[in-house]
């Protein structure tokens, strides 16, 4: 074998795997969506009111209650609405729901630093981003089913609110941004064991 065949094939033999074209937009499209599933978790729990029932209001943080069919009045104190452990479990419902957008924050920037240095640690980066997702979604789905068990006796399909489904969206966006996520970062691993992008570190 000549010398140039040799450097020739010493060569190919390091080059790295080019990353699918594909890739790069599944994983913006998987930020994005992330992204938008925080803003709507946030904008949800902050408005809070989640269930209205005749003429009684149901939220995170509020008990309202119609006067008139006109005037709305809020009370603080939820022992005000006469359901059983309506108090102790709400504080329990918006405690996790607001931890749930707090450790998908941490998930989304994870997932973006991921992106932005990419480096042979690029991968795990992403696959804890990945996790944290998962994480916030058990959280965030669990304080929607504590709230739905609380109110068991009062809730209808047609009385659940615009921001309760905003809720269920971004709760149901966070599972699929974690599931995606993850099975993406396990296919790329696997296509580059020991450098799973094939790109030059940029960090």
């Amino acid at each position: 074998m000549t010398a140039l065949g040799a450097q020739v094939q010493k060569l190919l033999a390091q080059r790295r795997p080019r990353r699918p074209f594909f890739e790069p937009s599944i994983r913006a499209l998987i930020i994005l969506c992330a992204s938008l599933a925080v803003v709507l978790s946030s904008l949800s729990i902050c408005d809070g009111h989640w269930l209205l029932a005749d003429d009684r209001l149901f939220g995170l943080w509020h008990f309202c209650t119609t006067s008139n069919q006109a005037e709305l009045h809020c009370l603080r104190d939820l022992r005000q609405a006469h359901v059983p452990g309506l108090a102790s479990g709400m504080a329990v419902a918006r405690s996790v729901a607001t931890l749930a957008v707090v450790v998908a924050i941490f998930g989304l920037e994870l997932l973006m630093v991921s992106q932005v240095c990419e480096d042979p640690h690029s991968w795990h980066r992403w696959a804890v981003g990945s996790a944290l997702s998962l994480l916030a979604f058990i959280l965030s789905f669990g304080g929607l089913l504590s709230f739905l068990i609380l109110l068991r006796n009062e809730v209808t399909l047609m009385g659940l609110t615009l921001t309760f489904w905003s809720q269920f969206t971004a709760s149901f966006l966070f599972f699929l941004n974690a599931i995606s996520g993850l099975h993406i970062n396990s296919i790329s691993r696997t296509n580059s064991v020991t450098y799973p992008w094939g790109l030059p570190a940029k960090c």
